[in-house]
């Protein structure tokens, strides 16, 4: 695990269960270093003192918040606990809701909460309490030097906290033209029909270990192939036809039969002139997996190396 953030308490009516909060995201993208296209030396950024041109150690610089009069506050890492201790260390529940009333797209930074010293009791009791309701707290919490909105859920035995944005920082989508209805769209029932047959013929578990970045991996690949001299062509990218109406029962038909013929690949059997498309052999696919893993170790061995 990383190392947490703050130890504080989950501040429950009356009650208060102690608690450490950590970081729940890890970042697998890769890493570049900024290059002088004309030596490959590394660029650097110097921290210079506007005033008069030196350079200024890290551990001299200083936070500071400029006032209308163009002074400036000094801030040390302690006055931000001061504002106010009991926010930057608490988990402030004010309420709890259905947790399907949060639209998705509000959910912004995950992170575990794990049990303090004498903290077990409250935190199985809360988390159970959580899963039976189906219910998440919304709670006030401060992570570093901002104040969040934020929900606390169960899942499975652990309490997730994902702070969520504030309403005031998404964009209005009324600004968008999207159809009112299906109507005004043209969807015909029979279109809704297949569509909803499709969805269910392509209903998969949900297993999160299946899924990864392959576009690292090919990029990856590249940057070691360009290692050993060798050159790939770029290839010509594929559009989507454009056309004023499209056929959505047709295509949706292919799709069906397609599916139930065992292979999705003959759903996408004509390219945008008409012409048939060959399905990649399963062998080639086999192959490019294979060295997609082999990428990966090369990676993760330069990682670990350097």
């Amino acid at each position: 695990m990383p190392r947490e953030i703050w130890k504080g308490a989950i501040l429950f009516g009356l009650v208060q269960i102690p608690v450490s909060l950590y970081p729940a995201e890890q970042s697998e993208e890769l890493s570049f270093t900024m290059l002088d296209r004309r030596d490959l030396q590394p660029v650097g950024y110097k921290r210079y003192n506007k005033g008069t041109g030196a350079e200024v150690p890290f551990d001299q610089i200083v936070k500071g918040y400029e006032l209308d009069d163009g002074r400036y506050v000094t801030l040390e890492k302690e006055d931000f606990k001061k504002a106010n201790v009991e926010a930057t260390q608490t988990v402030e529940i004010v309420g709890f809701v259905d947790g399907k009333e949060i639209a998705p797209y509000f959910f912004e930074s995950p992170y575990f909460l794990a049990p303090g010293k004498h903290g077990e009791k409250g935190y199985a009791l809360l988390r159970e309490v959580l899963d039976r309701t189906g219910k998440v707290a919304v709670a006030n919490v401060v992570i570093r030097t901002r104040q969040h909105i934020a929900v606390v859920y169960a899942f499975d035995k652990y309490l997730i906290l994902d702070t969520l944005r504030y309403a005031n920082e998404l964009r209005d989508p009324r600004q968008l033209k999207v159809p009112d209805s299906l109507k005004d769209a043209n969807v015909k029932p029979n279109e809704l029909t297949m569509a909803e047959r499709l969805i269910d013929d392509m209903a998969i578990k949900w297993d999160p270990a299946q899924y990864h970045d392959t576009y690292r991996d090919d990029l990856l690949e590249m940057i070691h192939e360009k290692a050993q001299g060798k050159v790939r062509e770029v290839p010509k990218a594929r559009h989507a036809k454009e056309a004023d109406v499209i056929d959505f029962a047709s295509l949706l038909e292919k799709s069906l039969k397609a599916r139930r013929g065992g292979t999705a690949a003959a759903a996408n059997d004509e390219d945008e002139e008409g012409a048939p498309q060959r399905a990649a052999p399963r062998k080639r696919a086999a192959a490019k997996a294979t060295r997609r893993k082999a990428t990966a170790s090369k990676g993760g061995a330069h990682r670990r190396a350097a």
